[in-house]
């Protein structure tokens, strides 16, 4: 028996991991594009670009561990082609491997800025290890940081390239940070806390182009606005690796669509992390989310079902950041339009509250913004799929751990 994965990051990683910790003893095969063994990507926007997460810190196993485990790691490695018949996948240097089971780790990549001077020296974009070292060797003092999207990860960047010095602006098409993620209340309390630490924002805005000779130098907004800029971050988004699984006639929307249990159409081929769009019980709906413990859950996930073993169904989206002196936690699954009352428990002044996005009184999602301790309540509510009391739901006085549904 071969088990092969492909998508050599947290997912695929921890996917191989399980594979063992559950007693598979067949092959194991583990493909990434990268030429790094598999890392952890939030120390990529975090502690690795404010220079306090050592590099050795952010591999998901020791290098030492894949060969003591028999798993055999292809870096630096692309698959091009999957042959379902066949059960056999092809690499672009045209190596084939057959499989009995095989799981889709592929994950996401930045979203592209099709605007003259996208292509100069000094325009960057995040995802890799080397991605990180190339922004993190621009982050000096005084450098002009110029950040296009005012999303998580261009809020993260703007926070370790201020707390390091860097002068730095952000450019937001929406009028508000995390407008469409939080809400305007929510996304006032980031504005304010990154105006405070020094950013400037450019709201309503458009990048009409990037200038310079061969490095960038500036960009030209779409109302005629030039801003200097020595080094340029975008940070617009995300799209799903599933170009693989499209040649490979699977079904796909918004990433590789899969059940509960990460099986996509083909009963032998499976996928879990940024690249899959799964069903999710609790919401009645598939969803596909680029977060860290989606990967870090999503993958153990994945190779249990290869293995046939049950999956719990209750597993919530999380996900943390970090900005200055800002923790949050997220639980919970809110999209634009889900919830229909936002309910505030704490003071959004002093940045110490916790946020529930609910809908006819139900608990969709919660963030917890410098409170700590909450995540198991909050995600016992979500999980009730019940409604509870919001006024009880606000008041601060209440433990959060009594709170419970009508």
């Amino acid at each position: 028996m071969r088990h092969v994965i492909i998508g050599a990051g947290l997912a695929g990683a921890k996917a191989a991991q399980t594979l063992r910790d559950e007693g598979f003893d067949g092959d194991i095969t583990l493909i990434g594009t990268e030429a790094e063994l598999p890392y952890e990507r939030p120390p990529l926007s975090k502690g690795l670009l404010l220079g306090s997460t050592p590099r050795d810190e952010i591999y998901v196993h020791k290098s030492n561990w894949y060969a003591e485990s028999s798993v055999q790691v292809r870096t630096a490695t692309t698959v091009v082609d999957i042959d379902r018949n066949a059960h056999r996948i092809t690499t672009e240097a045209g190596d084939q491997l057959g499989y009995d089971k095989l799981l889709l780790a592929t994950g996401s990549s930045p979203r592209r800025l099709g605007v003259p001077g996208a292509d100069l020296d000094g325009v960057r974009y995040l995802r890799t290890l080397a991605d990180s070292d190339r922004i993190s060797s621009a982050l000096l003092d005084g450098v002009h940081v110029l950040i296009v999207g005012a999303g998580w990860i261009g809020l993260e960047i703007a926070a370790a390239a201020r707390t390091r010095g860097a002068d730095v602006t952000v450019v937001e098409t929406a009028s508000l940070p995390l407008l469409g993620v939080l809400g305007a209340d929510l996304a006032r309390v980031f504005a304010d806390l990154h105006r405070a630490n020094g950013v400037r924002f450019h709201f309503d805005a458009q990048v009409s182009r990037f200038d310079g000779d061969g490095s960038v130098r500036s960009v030209v907004l779409a109302d005629g606005t030039t801003l200097p800029a020595d080094v340029v971050v975008v940070g617009v988004g995300a799209r799903p690796n599933d170009d693989l699984a499209v040649r490979a006639g699977l079904d796909v929307g918004n990433g590789v669509v899969v059940d509960s249990q990460h099986r996509t159409s083909d009963p032998d081929i499976f996928a879990a992390g940024d690249v899959a769009c799964a069903f999710h019980p609790v919401f009645g709906r598939h969803i596909r989310t680029e977060h860290w413990a989606n990967a870090l859950d999503g993958g153990p996930e994945a190779a249990r079902a290869m293995l046939g073993l049950p999956v719990p169904g209750d597993r919530l989206p999380f996900f943390f950041t970090d900005q200055y002196d800002l923790g949050a936690e997220y639980a919970g699954f809110a999209a634009p339009g889900d919830a229909d009352e936002l309910v505030i428990r704490g003071d959004l002044d002093r940045r110490e509250f916790v946020a529930f996005w609910t809908r006819s009184g139900r608990v969709l999602a919660g963030m917890n913004v410098n409170v700590w301790d909450v995540t198991d309540d909050i995600q016992r509510l979500i999980r009730t799929r019940q409604p509870v009391d919001l006024g009880v739901l606000a008041d601060a006085s209440v433990p959060l751990s009594d709170v419970q549904p009508r």
